[in-house]
């Protein structure tokens, strides 16, 4: 038993949803869900094509708040078949980008899907998840929550 729990002391908490950061992408405190069930994470976007050999995709679309409208392309991208939560298998592009959460930056592989209906942009898998964090259902925005405290320590005057 001890050694469960000098292996697993440093491993963030991680609840069931968050907000995080997609620097690269110039997006912050992005809602997204945690799913250990889905093996890549997955990022909302419309708009995906691929033109000249180059991918392009608008990030999010116009009814989600945080929408800009602004075109990204990528270079490096693949193309894989990807089971969706119906077990359905689906063709989508796979980008790899930063993401940040509880103030540490990994490089992460997300597939693009238009999740438009649901209420999370981004579902964060197994694969970004494993070995890096530990899940408690019962919070949420555990990382968010901190990143507010640290801002709000950084902005309070000093007593001097």
């Amino acid at each position: 038993m001890t050694f469960f729990f000098l292996y697993f002391r440093h491993m963030e908490i991680l609840g069931r949803y968050d907000r995080v950061d997609l620097p690269e992408l110039g997006v912050s405190n992005l809602h997204a869900k945690v799913d250990t069930g889905a093996f890549t994470s997955s990022l909302h976007c419309s708009r995906a094509q691929t033109v000249d050999g180059k991918l392009e995709f608008v990030l999010l679309d116009e009814e989600h708040p945080e929408f800009t409208g602004m075109k990204f392309v990528f270079r490096d991208y693949e193309i894989r078949d990807i089971k969706n939560s119906f077990g359905e298998v689906e063709r989508r592009f796979l980008i790899k980008t930063q993401l940040v959460i509880f103030g540490e930056t990994f490089e992460t592989e997300f597939s693009l899907s238009n999740r438009g209906s649901l209420k999370f942009p981004i579902l964060l898998g197994r694969k970004i998840l494993r070995d890096r964090f530990l899940i408690d259902v019962k919070k949420k925005n555990l990382s968010y929550k901190k990143k507010r405290a640290a801002a709000r320590v950084k902005k309070k005057p000093s007593s001097r």
